[in-house]
């Protein structure tokens, strides 16, 4: 698998991707061979350390097989990992990722509903800790779930887009797992209604 064709996102190409998504140069240098990359200027030492680790995974250790697809969440290197049916395609994705140990949710799950242009309503302990939130936004703009989002069977819990590109690559979420909105896309046309999540 570590030859995949379907390994579809370069490093390369998505350092340089990532660094216009946010505005910034970067200047990619392999690090230990095709494992790690590193990239030499950005946003926040956190950051800098987070794409230090961002790598290929395989998904042998985390699911005993991959029926409808599977989705793998790494908290600590703030990536997402998305692997078909049949492990034909295998993307990777730099992600957003909860603020704190408190808001963050570790397990298996699974998609149960995918939602293209979803509204967005702040949960009751949200509305607790942020009062002068609005009770409701819907799709556009504004919306803090971006473009798409997949629904989780842990209430409240999803995997959505984010219109704030600032946001990706960072502890900057509420319990949710963000992805830019071109890369939420993509993953919205991949997985399924019943494919398996496990967050690590």
């Amino acid at each position: 698998m570590a030859n995949s064709p379907g390994f579809k996102m370069k490093r390369r190409s998505f350092l340089a991707g990532t660094a216009a998504m946010v505005g910034m140069p970067a200047l990619a240098q392999d690090v230990d061979g095709d494992e790690t990359v590193e990239i030499e200027r950005e946003v926040t030492e956190t950051v800098r350390h987070n794409i230090s680790s961002f790598r290929r995974l395989e998904w042998e250790p985390y699911f005993s097989n991959l029926k409808g697809g599977a989705i793998l969440v790494d908290i600590d290197s703030r990536a997402l990992h998305y692997w078909s049916d049949g492990g034909q395609t295998y993307n990777l994705y730099p992600s957003s990722v909860p603020l704190t140990e408190e808001l963050t949710r570790r397990g298996r799950t699974q998609v149960v509903r995918k939602v293209e242009g979803p509204s967005w309503r702040p949960t009751p302990s949200m509305m607790k800790r942020n009062p002068d939130w609005p009770e409701y936004i819907g799709p556009g703009p504004d919306n803090p779930l971006g473009t798409h989002a997949l629904y989780l069977s842990w209430t409240y819990y999803r995997i959505h887009g984010t219109h704030d590109t600032r946001k990706i690559g960072r502890r900057s979420s509420n319990g949710c797992i963000g992805l830019y909105n071109q890369h939420i896309s993509e993953l919205f046309a991949l997985a399924k209604v019943g494919t398996q999540v496990l967050l690590i």
